[in-house]
């Protein structure tokens, strides 16, 4: 976990010195106000770090409003099973938070979700007992502390101050002194000297990498795999480890012939520099910009647009579509992909078919397209396995981008790490087969269909896509990497191998976005 550009500096207002409370760790002599340990010692003695020698009590009252929203995120993901990413925004705009706290508690909520697993490791050495054994609360705040502490250029005075605050504000003032106890205890080493502490003997390559880069020893082992089988050598492991806990870009896209970027240049992004169109944000509550709130341009990362654009720009002169190609995409919701090839398929004269199964998932697909004329699409609500049956041989082109592990956006989603494991391969293996059993019945003789997960697990991505291809004796693989190469604006990305592609975050900064193109033969 490197450390973030967010310094904080500022927030950690001075307080009037005076004795620490009672920690809930450790004795306090009551006459001299000096905390001893267990065996009478007196505790924090050594150089000074700089926080504040106040007790809770007499610290802030009120909770910081950016730590307030990344406290809110926290408790979301934890009792809400909620996602980060869609609850962020709303709790900037209810606190009403200006670009630069926005920032703060972006990081902060997203950092403290991505390092949990190293943040636990450390917290565990200074508490007594159990995590499992915290208010769930408190162990939110603790989280939220550690990371200020440990990854964000934080005064360790305001980061301790701010955090107990918080703590007394929103959970109680019994709990706050516990957290000003352990923080302090985690102030006492750097994150390097964590990880010394953590990793001390340990032999194992794959533990080491879990603690060190924060990921669950499954997912350090199934990307081992997965830059194998996609041609890449697995010492590139710590890079793509690192890659995502590096804060990402937000990357825009302006609705081919019908939007403009011009808004968002004006307003910090800069121009994108692998496709067409696109944009890297500086920041900020991007609903802010008209052009967003109208959806004429949109967030959406740079892997997602390269493989819609490379699908729409696959040649298909053996198709002969009376009136115009039909597109289909198969697994719609919640829209950010139909969008784009709504918008790409009204330049090429064709229509859009979006389908998603989920009613509310559905009623987002529509409002995504709204921006595209409404001539050129329909939304379908309804399981995708059957449309292959329902609409046998009916479309030019079919997107499927099948529900995966969503391995590939770990940077984006932070919380997920740590909700998936290993059985997730399993569970959803058959129903990636049908779907692109569906999606390969729905396409006509000469067509063409583009197989997407957000994955680069081979049991998701070349395993499916090769079970498909030995049960028929129609198909047949295009090279996905050259068509990316076609639509990027570098046009050598190297993403290719055995006629399929995989973008990688440390190698493409997109996510790892796998794309194989299947030829039905006419």
């Amino acid at each position: 976990m490197s450390e973030s550009g967010a310094s904080g500096s500022g927030r950690g207002r001075g307080r009037q010195p005076g004795r620490q409370g009672n920690s809930g760790t450790g004795g306090q002599n009551p006459r001299s106000g000096v905390r001893r340990d267990a065996q009478g010692r007196e505790r924090n003695r050594g150089p000074k770090r700089g926080f504040s020698e106040s007790a809770p009590s007499q610290r802030t009252r009120r909770a910081d409003p950016a730590r307030l929203v990344a406290f809110e995120v926290l408790r979301a993901v934890a009792a809400e099973d909620a996602y980060a990413n869609l609850v962020l925004p709303a709790r900037i705009r209810h606190h009403g938070l200006d670009k630069r706290d926005a920032g703060f508690a972006t990081e902060l909520s997203y950092g403290a979700l991505r390092g949990q697993g190293t943040y636990d490791a450390i917290l565990a050495r200074c508490v007594d007992r159990p995590l499992d054994q915290l208010d769930p609360a408190v162990l939110d705040a603790l989280r939220i502390g550690a990371h200020q502490l440990l990854a964000m250029r934080v005064p360790a005075h305001a980061a301790l101050d701010e955090t107990v605050g918080l703590a007394r504000a929103v959970i109680g003032a019994g709990p706050s002194g516990l957290v000003n106890a352990v923080l302090r205890k985690v102030s006492a080493h750097t994150l390097d000297e964590w990880l010394e502490l953590l990793l001390s003997g340990e032999a194992d390559e794959t533990k080491v990498a879990s603690v060190r880069y924060a990921h669950p020893e499954w997912i350090v082992r199934a990307f081992r795999q997965s830059l194998v089988a996609h041609g890449r050598p697995v010492s590139e492991i710590t890079e793509l480890l690192a890659a995502d806990n590096a804060a990402p870009v937000v990357n825009l896209v302006a609705l081919p012939g019908l939007g403009s970027l011009d808004e968002a240049l004006e307003n910090g992004a800069t121009p994108g520099e692998l496709v067409e169109g696109s944009a890297l944000s500086s920041g900020g509550d991007l609903g802010r910009l008209a052009s967003v709130r109208e959806g004429s341009t949109r967030v959406q990362d740079v892997g997602s647009q390269l493989v819609a654009r490379a699908l729409a720009a696959v040649d298909l002169a053996d198709v002969k579509s009376d009136g115009g190609e039909r597109w289909l995409d198969l697994c719609a919701g919640p829209g950010g992909k139909a969008a784009l090839l709504g918008a790409l398929a009204r330049q090429h004269g064709a229509t859009l078919l979006a389908n998603e199964p989920a009613p509310h998932r559905a009623k987002l697909v529509s409002q995504a397209l709204n921006a595209v004329p409404h001539e050129v699409w329909t939304v379908r609500t309804g399981d995708g396995r059957d449309v292959g049956t329902e609409m046998a041989e009916g479309f030019d082109r079919v997107l499927v981008d099948v529900p995966c592990t969503g391995l590939g956006a770990l940077r984006r989603r932070p919380e997920s790490r740590w909700r998936r494991s290993a059985k997730d391969l399993a569970d959803l293996g058959p129903l990636q087969r049908d779907l692109l059993k569906s999606a390969l019945d729905a396409v006509k003789p000469g067509g063409v269909v583009a197989y997407v997960t957000c994955s680069p697990h081979p049991a998701e991505t070349t395993a499916v896509v090769s079970d498909a291809l030995r049960k028929r004796g129609d198909l047949e693989l295009l090279d996905a990497g050259e068509a990316l190469d076609k639509v990027s604006l570098t046009g050598h990305l190297e993403a290719g191998h055995d006629l399929t592609a995989q973008l990688w975050p440390h190698r493409h900064r997109t996510d790892a976005m796998f794309l194989a193109l299947i030829h039905k033969k006419a």
